[in-house]
């Protein structure tokens, strides 16, 4: 493992968003925010001006909190861009649904160099490029005074394409559990940094750039799926919101995920190897990959791309998650892992 320079003290640059003032930086931003295929009317105006093909708007929020979220020490402005993008499009994907714009509000002291906030458009309009979206608008404020945090706010609009959104509540007894997408290999990274290192590259830049499954979600909805989940808090967790709003017991089966997840061997049990850990951990508890989850009506074809891992049972006791039989609980504390996922305020 190789260890990361020193931070480098934040000085206050020429080219700083107090010298550019807010027009300035909205400009340069506007500059790297590409073209959204259903935008009328972009950035520049009061609000912008979408068509809405299907007649109706998928919308979801996500925020980044500097020190919460990101480091600039760990993390590229770039990266940021891409990490934050990534949040929600996803879960427009796990609405079955396909990303069109995002709106962006930015928090950030008067000392940030402007470079950083091109980067983080720039990672933003990478990330959304494949999708044919882009930011369409947003607003930039001033950090609270003595505050040195950056935050950024995403809002996400997407379509369905005339498909019916799938809900956290539509998991039936007798459906079959499947997921698509990496799990583990965010926290895996964030465990590596944490630590002052930064290879294998693999775990730290999955850290650092998800790569959600976007295609996968409208294929699930096409495949009739009738739940659907984006895995951002880690499996355990989330697969316990989807059997909540569902009201249904989720039994995951650990030689199938273990068998989707962990081969071929790879960085999740080199670094575990190395730490004295359950590379599982990461995998049952770990958010931040935004892989999917979804239940698919016994007998279905899945979709390419999607692999068993488990079914839906009846919950005459209430709704829970299992694995192999063994409640979420019991499972947590058999790989070592602080909880089921990440939970806000603990």
């Amino acid at each position: 493992m190789t260890r990361p320079r020193p931070l480098v003290p934040r000085d206050d640059p020429a080219d700083s968003v107090r010298v550019v003032g807010e027009f300035g930086v909205i400009a340069r931003v506007v500059a790297r925010a590409g073209t959204a295929r259903v935008a009328d009317v972009g950035p520049g105006d009061d609000a912008a001006v979408l068509r809405a093909p299907d007649g109706r708007v998928v919308a979801t929020t996500d925020v980044l909190v500097e020190g919460r979220h990101f480091r600039r020490d760990w993390s590229s402005a770039e990266d940021v861009g891409h990490k934050a993008a990534a949040a929600n499009l996803a879960d427009v994907a796990a609405m079955g649904g396909v990303t069109t714009a995002l709106l962006v509000g930015l928090a950030c002291p008067p000392g940030t160099p402007t470079s950083w906030l091109e980067g983080l458009a720039t990672g933003l309009a990478e990330e959304c490029a494949p999708l044919g979206a882009a930011v369409v608008g947003g607003d930039t404020v001033a950090a609270a005074p003595g505050s040195d945090a950056i935050v950024v706010s995403i809002t996400a609009l997407g379509d369905l394409a005339g498909r019916a959104p799938v809900l956290r509540s539509g998991a039936r007894p007798g459906d079959v559990l499947a997921l698509t997408g990496r799990l583990g290999w965010s926290a895996c990274g964030l465990a590596v940094l944490r630590r002052g290192f930064t290879s294998p590259v693999a775990a730290v830049t999955a850290h650092r750039r998800p790569t959600p499954p976007y295609a996968a979600g409208p294929a699930a909805a096409d495949a009739g799926a009738t739940a659907m989940c984006d895995v951002s808090d880690g499996l355990l967790a989330d697969a316990g919101h989807l059997a909540e709003e569902s009201g249904v017991l989720i039994e995951i089966d650990r030689s199938a995920l273990q068998r989707a997840t962990l081969e071929p061997p790879g960085p999740l049990q080199q670094v575990a190897a190395a730490l004295g850990g359950d590379p599982m951990a990461w995998v049952l508890t770990g958010g931040e990959d935004h892989a999917l989850i979804a239940t698919f009506p016994p007998g279905a074809e899945l979709p390419e791309g999607w692999t068993a891992i488990g079914s839906v049972r009846e919950a005459p006791e209430g709704w829970g998650v299992r694995v192999d039989g063994d409640p979420a609980d019991a499972v947590v504390a058999a790989v070592g892992a602080e909880g089921a996922g990440h939970v806000h305020f603990r």
